[in-house]
């Protein structure tokens, strides 16, 4: 039996070896019939400290490691590039 996988964005990593992914999903509500999206954090393990803030990444579900955390991360699908703007003049 293979372990889940699930793929979502990095909202923090403000924690050492620490990230934060949000997996987002869309079902049906059971009452109104409509499709509504769902979001879940998860705290997974980044070994090397190399996911940042925006990047999309699978995670995989582990041992627990610690008291939250229970998934790390697998591979960074996509890395978020930020540009950055000089300060503006105040005058």
């Amino acid at each position: 039996m293979s372990p889940k996988t699930l793929t979502g964005h990095v909202v923090s990593d403000k924690m050492d070896k620490t990230v934060v992914v949000v997996v987002e999903s869309r079902r049906r509500h059971p009452r109104y019939k409509r499709v509504v999206k769902y979001s879940k954090r998860f705290k997974a393990h980044d070994k090397d400290n190399i996911c940042h803030r925006g990047d999309r990444v699978r995670i995989v579900e582990t041992r627990p490691l610690s008291k939250e955390k229970r998934w790390r991360v697998a591979e960074i699908l996509s890395s978020r590039e930020v540009v950055e703007a000089p300060p503006a003049e105040v005058e």
